[in-house]
């Protein structure tokens, strides 16, 4: 430990003012690409690739490791390369997962101003369930979505029942695609959503915005609220994952869970049914046919 404190002051007794100026520039050049991930999944791939190169730079400095040190030395320039290029999707959701552990809660304001949202988002799914409008929402949670915002036209606009019948109402400019949530406002409309690759999906002949959502949500930790124009069945979709058909008052309890603020107690019930398997094709409960 003192050779390290030696090294440490060391190190400040030869900095010089261009040293300084070197270590500006490098924090303008990431300043600058955080500011520019900003929102967007970029930045939670940033956090995690920062904490892993950071334990890297901890082990080999601190600890006396040479053959670890070797065979990063001999190994990196390799690994650079090939990695990215084959485990490019498992990459990205590892990165993703460990950005997110870090990342704090996205919603902001109180407890209290939580439960006019859920009571709106409620209101407005039964009764577009009532009047069979398709309707696709995406909460913004952790993840930046501002991707998916630049994909529809932007709101900017509060949380009501009558802004999200609007949106979705049949043959209106905004009603085809989805709309976003950020907090307590419709950020955008129309907007378009990655369509989900697994296979199990497909055989199920489940329709676009069903895809959608799950899609949405296996890139990222949005909840999604689907309602579907053929038979106005009401579901969520959070982490691959799809609850269907509920009512309004179970719709409040989900997004109670996902709404309340970290460290609250969430229903049991809600992870359960979030983290068990997808039922095979061909076969489980939740096998049904839609067209939307």
């Amino acid at each position: 430990m003192s050779e390290i404190w030696g090294e440490i002051a060391y190190f400040f007794s030869q900095f010089a003012w261009l040293d300084l100026a070197d270590v500006l520039l490098v924090t303008l050049v990431i300043f600058a690409v955080l500011t520019l991930a900003r929102g967007t999944q970029a930045a939670t791939l940033l956090r995690g690739i920062i904490l892993v190169v950071i334990a890297i730079g901890l082990l080999t400095t601190v600890l006396p490791l040479p053959a670890f040190s070797w065979l990063l030395r001999e190994t990196l320039p390799a690994l650079l390369i090939s990695i990215p290029v084959i485990f490019a999707p498992e990459i990205r959701r590892a990165l993703e997962r460990l950005g997110r552990a870090t990342a704090a809660v996205n919603w902001s304001g109180r407890e209290s101003e939580v439960q006019p949202v859920i009571e709106a988002l409620a209101s407005a799914a039964q009764r577009l369930s009532e009047r069979r409008h398709g309707a696709l929402i995406v909460i913004e949670r952790q993840v930046g979505l501002k991707d998916y915002m630049d994909t529809g036209v932007r709101l900017d606009a509060l949380v009501t029942p009558e802004v999200l019948l609007q949106i979705f109402y049949p043959n209106t400019p905004l009603h085809d695609g989805a709309a976003i949530l950020r907090d307590d406002r419709v950020v955008a409309a129309a907007c378009v959503m990655p369509l989900t690759a697994s296979p199990v999906i497909a055989e199920r002949q489940v329709g676009l915005r069903h895809r959608a959502a799950l899609g949405v949500t296996e890139v990222s930790d949005a909840v999604a609220i689907v309602v579907s124009e053929e038979t106005g069945i009401i579901s969520v979709v959070h982490n691959g994952r799809m609850i269907r058909r509920l009512d309004a008052d179970r719709l409040k309890h989900v997004l109670d869970a996902f709404y309340r603020p970290r460290g609250a107690p969430r229903l049991e019930w809600l992870r359960r049914a979030f983290t068990r398997r997808r039922p095979e094709a061909g076969g489980g409960r939740n096998k049904e046919v839609t067209g939307d």
